[in-house]
């Protein structure tokens, strides 16, 4: 087991890595900016370094201070937690060259699924179910409309190296297609510095379930069964469960033992998380995520088991602690992203929290690093925290989700506690019945 883990990372994730590190009997260091020195987890970890100005590009996204940061503590693994360098390739392939582990799979295994066509590929090669589209990247036009007219309209363009939607656009017509695939290579391009887009079928009215799965590196992998992640705004999560109402037990077992096997044969080591388009009945693989998701604490609900442990387990060459007939699924958890942001515009709300009261309870649980008198940096995801609810079953999680949220007090800022309310009592999130366009088409009825 490690000596002392680095945390490459801020705000409740860090914190949450630095909580599994303590029950561990780890030594903790964090790296912070000049913003986030009076951050919760710099207060509680062992030892902290201070990495640089606000902006990520100088501190949290600066491999070369981290690195000195893991030389100077003698920290001998970093927990990159999610978003920042927790896949970047690069970052895992000079950690290795300095003799210090990067919690989480190898630079191959990252930059393969970092590249969209790339893990497509991998992905149907693995026996993955996957969306009909171009085999790789769309060279031109021409090429561009054979392909969408073998597959049929509506076809989405994507971008390669994309995500959170950019570079994405939906053409329902052959006259639509030229517009959406300049104007989607136009985006890419700025947005990432690589312009390749390729083509898929688009889905009309899918779910975005996730399937989280686990492997130790020397062929075996696990799956901890899925999450439903459709209610999304401009393609971010905002509210996620497990497990899905959209599947039975044998559609969950189908799929688990598909993306286990998958995981095992690529002989992948660490969490990860295979996304897919669910609809009438079949999944169509869209990206695969080679890290922790902000999500992950419903599938712990479910399971009992805490994956952080896991990931820090894996990492050290424990193998996995759980073979697949040990992992049960009990109940029903629903997790709400807190984001210091206008409920109806989503504007950010940077500033000073002025009373920060959480629900407590059977089955709640909130992970935050803010606290009452924290002032929210304006340079960082607008996350705040987590509210994360466990119930026997649907119908006590959604009774024991309104309670908490009727709970949760945050002062001085705006906040979208207000907008999970108003969710928590519409007749169609109670009976599940919603899918990934379901929250944007909400929002523009309500304004």
């Amino acid at each position: 087991m490690f000596q002392k883990i680095l945390i490459a990372n801020r705000g409740e994730i860090a914190l949450r890595v630095l909580r599994a590190c303590k029950e561990l009997g780890i030594q903790t260091v964090v790296v912070h900016s000049t913003a986030d020195s009076d951050a919760m987890h710099v207060r509680l970890a062992d030892e902290s370094v201070c990495i640089g100005p606000p902006p990520s590009r100088e501190s949290y996204l600066n491999i070369h201070q981290i690195v000195a940061a893991c030389e100077i503590t003698g920290a001998d693994a970093v927990h990159p937690g999610y978003g920042f360098l927790s896949e970047n390739a690069k970052f895992a392939d000079i950690l290795a060259a300095h003799n210090i582990t990067f919690i989480g799979p190898s630079g191959d295994h990252i930059r393969i699924m970092g590249d969209k066509i790339e893990a497509k590929r991998t992905a149907k090669r693995l026996g993955i179910p996957v969306v009909p589209g171009s085999d790789g990247a769309i060279s031109d036009e021409k090429e561009a409309k054979r392909v969408a007219a073998e597959i049929g309209y509506p076809v989405i363009i994507k971008a390669s190296a994309g995500g959170g939607g950019r570079g994405m656009k939906v053409a329902r017509t052959e006259a639509d297609l030229e517009v959406a695939l300049q104007t989607a290579k136009s985006e890419a391009g700025a947005a990432f510095g690589d312009d390749a887009v390729y083509i898929e079928k688009y889905l009309e009215k899918p779910r975005h379930i996730e399937l989280q799965v686990f492997g130790d590196g020397a062929g075996r992998g696990v799956h901890f069964g899925e999450r439903d992640c459709s209610l999304q705004r401009r393609h971010q999560k905002v509210w996620e469960e497990a497990n899905s109402p959209a599947l039975n037990a044998e559609e969950r077992a189908r799929i688990g033992g598909i993306c286990a096997k998958a995981i095992a044969d690529l002989g992948y080591s660490g969490a990860g998380t295979i996304e897919f388009l669910y609809e009438n009945g079949e999944f169509y693989f869209i990206e695969m995520n080679t890290r922790l998701q902000v999500e992950h604490p419903v599938t712990e609900a479910i399971t009992g088991i805490d994956l952080v442990h896991e990931q820090i387990r894996v990492a050290s060459g424990g193998g996995l602690s759980v073979r697949q007939e040990d992992i049960k699924f009990n109940g029903h958890a629903i997790e709400c992203r807190i984001n210091a942001e206008d409920p109806r515009t989503f504007t950010p709300s940077p500033g000073t929290i002025t009373h920060f009261h959480t629900p407590g309870g059977l089955g709640i649980r909130v992970d935050s690093g803010v606290y009452s008198g924290y002032r929210i940096p304006p340079y960082y995801d607008s996350l705040i925290g987590k509210l994360i609810v466990h119930g026997r079953n649907r119908v006590e999680c959604m009774m024991r989700l309104r309670r908490a949220l009727d709970e949760f007090v945050v002062d001085g800022i705006k906040t979208t506690l207000p907008l999970f309310r108003d969710l928590v009592g519409n007749p169609d999130i109670a009976n599940g019945d919603y899918d990934i366009h379901w929250l944007e088409k909400y929002l523009a009825n309500e304004d």
